[in-house]
């Protein structure tokens, strides 16, 4: 009986706990490559493209892009970058997401203070300011 190296896609998602869908994503966005057919029909994966998987889908959970997640993977195939360079890549990274979480207190904050204005009684809806602010720029 022949063996078959390699794991299906449907094997490869749920070892990496993601959907088939996101493996052909990463697969169209080049994250991934497309291993050919066999002759049963079927793609075969390599089983260590299923920490592949796992890398990207952490990357993005921490704030990377796609974009960005390409160039670690090439960084990380290469081996020919410095860890001062990875440092920067990740002090980079460090630095965009305070800003993201400053606007994001700003945003509550604005959120908040419109919230209070329309003080959640029986008042009409004229009352509240949150409308306006949509409309018109607060």
């Amino acid at each position: 009986m022949k063996t078959v190296d390699g794991i299906t896609i449907g094997k490869l998602a749920k070892l990496a706990g993601v959907g088939v869908e996101t493996i052909r994503f990463y697969e169209r966005k080049g994250l991934l490559r497309k291993p050919p057919k066999r002759d049963s029909g079927f793609r075969h994966y390599p089983s260590e493209e299923t920490a592949r998987v796992r890398f990207i889908k952490r990357a993005q959970e921490l704030g990377f892009t796609l974009r960005e997640v390409k160039e670690l993977l090439n960084v990380q195939s290469q081996r020919k970058i410095t860890g001062a360079q990875v440092n920067s890549m990740a002090t980079e990274k460090i630095a965009e997401i305070r800003k993201k979480i400053s606007d994001l207190r700003q945003m509550e904050e604005s959120l908040l203070a419109l919230a209070k204005s329309c003080g959640g009684g029986a008042q009409a809806i004229r009352e509240c300011r949150i409308f306006e602010c949509f409309e018109k720029g607060c």
